[in-house]
């Protein structure tokens, strides 16, 4: 068992994405301003119950995009995008682009995220109407064939990085700017002093470490740790109709689906030879299996794909799965493709490269060449899908992504900075305190929960 230090001024638990990043930023604040950080100074100790991105962060496809219909979460992930920007190579980050190819229905949607992403001086085009979209993207992919295709959103922005090796090059950071990071350490409770609601230390199975601040960015495991703080598990939603639903749960859980075509990721080059940017299809096409040509679906359907030398082929995924029993039933551990049960299955592998095969030529008669091993995941998401940035028990800051978390680098460098005092603007959308009040973010017509 890793020795634990007695006390800390901050301590952050979860060493994925947000932890580090919140880790790296508060250091680097804290020094502009004068303050020693580590032995001596201020001590700030992120734990981790496995190790550095263990979790969510160290499986995340990796897409960094700021395709969203809420203008709350393209204003945060502007913000999350320049700091993949701020240092591509340490972060491993790819700036390839990402475009969302959409079908009628999504048409106008889509178009509003366009108007708002120049407003904001984010760089996109815009491409309407069935024949021009088409001409478009075979400009980039010669063999493109996907059907019921009425615009494309190209973002100039965005792409793509290495999940591992982002979070090691965040680590790098971490480290050296004095922040401990303690691996093999569980949280199992909080202990709370003088009559007051909040946590004067964290209780670990290597012992209780007192603490003034404490930040949990912990991805799926949100709704044990929620559990532990004594969070209410069912809360009131004023909903769009403005009548008030008592009851809503505030965690459920998705298994996330994700594979891996064992293709050159040179394969998906674009006609000049150029890496492509991320692609995103939603369409309502009927989707046929590339296998034995059976209808998959004639339902709107979607798929996000990239080549990726990190996977080793090109990479992607298609809309979660809804996993019906109560959070509190939901088995988290083993994570990811140690799961037992939430890994995809052959069903996800037909209709992912069936999907493929939809879209661009070169992909039929490939499913042959998916990576048969195990991938996925689950994700936790808050009642509206969307994330909870907020501050409970006085002291506690918790980070609930809602399975947003990766691309949102971002996120870190905003909850350092309310740490310290301030109250960022860009957090305000998704306090706690909008589900009773009704500020609910817009939802789009994607079969996408997260877009």
């Amino acid at each position: 068992m890793p020795r634990l230090p007695d006390r800390a001024d901050y301590v952050i638990i979860g060493a994925g994405i947000h932890g580090l990043s919140t880790s790296m930023h508060l250091a680097q604040k804290l020094k502009a301003k004068g303050r020693t950080v580590g032995a001596g100074g201020v001590r700030i100790v992120v734990l981790d119950k496995t190790g550095v991105g263990a979790g969510a962060s160290g499986i995340a496809c990796g897409v960094v995009r700021n395709n969203y219909y809420q203008p709350a979460m393209r204003e945060l992930m502007a913000h999350s995008v320049g700091v993949w920007e701020s240092d591509a190579q340490a972060y491993s980050y790819h700036p390839v682009g990402y475009m969302q190819i959409s079908p009628e229905v999504m048409h106008a949607q889509v178009g509003t995220i366009y108007e708002q992403q120049k407003a904001i001086g984010y760089d996109s085009t815009f491409i309407e109407g069935e024949g021009d979209s088409q001409r478009y993207m075979r400009g980039l992919f010669h063999d493109w064939q996907a059907k019921n295709i009425t615009s494309v959103l190209h973002e100039k922005r965005g792409g793509y990085a290495n999940n591992q090796a982002s979070l090691a090059g965040l680590e790098r950071k971490v480290r050296a700017l004095g922040v401990d990071i303690v691996s093999g350490v569980a949280v199992t409770g909080f202990r709370s002093a003088g009559g007051s609601g909040a946590v004067s230390s964290v209780e670990t199975d290597g012992g209780p470490i007192a603490c003034d601040e404490v930040v949990v960015a912990v991805g799926p495991w949100i709704n044990t740790i929620w559990n532990m703080l004594a969070l209410p598990k069912h809360i009131a939603v004023k909903g769009r109709d403005g009548v008030t639903h008592e009851g809503v749960r505030m965690w459920h859980y998705m298994a996330l689906q994700e594979g891996t075509l064992g293709v050159d990721p040179d394969f998906q080059k674009t006609n000049d030879g150029a890496m492509p940017p991320v692609i995103h299809v939603d369409t309502d096409a009927p989707l046929y299996s590339d296998r034995d040509g059976k209808l998959i679906t004639d339902k709107l359907w979607g798929l996000y794909y990239k080549p990726d030398f990190h996977f080793g082929g090109v990479q992607g995924g298609a809309m979660p799965a809804a996993v019906e029993r109560d959070a509190d039933q939901v088995r988290v551990d083993p994570y990811g493709p140690k799961s037992p049960e939430f890994v995809v299955d052959d069903n996800f592998a037909d209709m992912w490269t069936s999907a493929l095969a939809h879209c661009q030529k070169r992909f039929e008669g490939k499913h042959g060449v998916y990576r048969n091993e195990p991938s996925g995941g689950v994700g936790c998401f808050t009642p509206d899908s969307f994330p909870v940035f907020d501050r409970f028990r006085d002291n506690v800051f918790v980070i609930a992504d809602s399975n947003h978390g990766y691309k949102m680098i971002g996120v870190g460098q905003l909850v350092a900075d309310e740490l310290l005092g301030n109250r960022p603007a860009l957090l305000e959308p998704f306090r706690f305190s909008r589900y009773a009040e009704g500020r609910l973010h817009p939802v789009s017509r994607s079969p996408f929960p997260w877009s």
